[in-house]
């Protein structure tokens, strides 16, 4: 009794897919009645059942910043062809390790990454950023920097009834320190 499969098997028994390779696989994909072939290339990190029927390996890549996974079946009629383009030298059998490697490695970068106010012009987000930097100051004499900065742009006329707010809130200060 012989064996009928859409899939060329002894030519996929012979494929040495291990982990670490990086593959590109043509999988078959069906749209109104079309049928079309799309790649996904990416890691090997994970072989599973060796070359029995139920034969899997693990592929991983990061696509817009997200690593995506697709786990596919080594004897599936969907896969047309698969490609090994590169070959590393790998210690481990699987490879799940990577997953936290490249969520360690975007912290790192979040780490530099400055965020601006979002309704804040260039301009005035640099100076505040100054302040922050040059001379580190608690909040209320940050605010008050900034208030003076307006005074100026605004002229001496703008600049009464925002006097009048601060000069009570300097007096009790004082009486706090007493």
């Amino acid at each position: 009794m012989e064996i009928q499969s859409p899939v060329k098997i002894a030519d996929r028994k012979n494929l040495d897919i291990r982990a670490g390779d990086n593959v590109r696989v043509w999988q078959k994909i069906a749209e109104k009645g079309k049928t079309r072939l799309q790649a996904f290339e990416g890691l090997v990190i994970a072989v599973k059942h060796g070359k029995e029927a139920g034969a899997t390996f693990t592929v991983r890549r990061v696509a817009s910043g997200v690593g995506v996974e697709k786990i596919f079946p080594l004897y599936s009629p969907i896969i047309d062809s698969i490609e090994t383009l590169k070959r590393s030298k790998v210690r481990r059998a699987k490879l799940y390790h990577i997953r936290d490697k490249a969520a360690k490695e975007i912290r790192r970068q979040m780490r530099n990454i400055r965020a601006l106010p979002d309704n804040v012009p260039d301009e005035e987000a640099e100076v505040k950023e100054e302040v922050v930097e040059v001379a580190p100051m608690d909040i209320t004499q940050i605010e008050t920097s900034v208030e003076k900065g307006k005074k100026e742009e605004e002229g001496v006329e703008g600049a009464a009834p925002e006097t009048a707010k601060a000069e009570p809130a300097k007096k009790e200060k004082e009486k706090e320190k007493k």
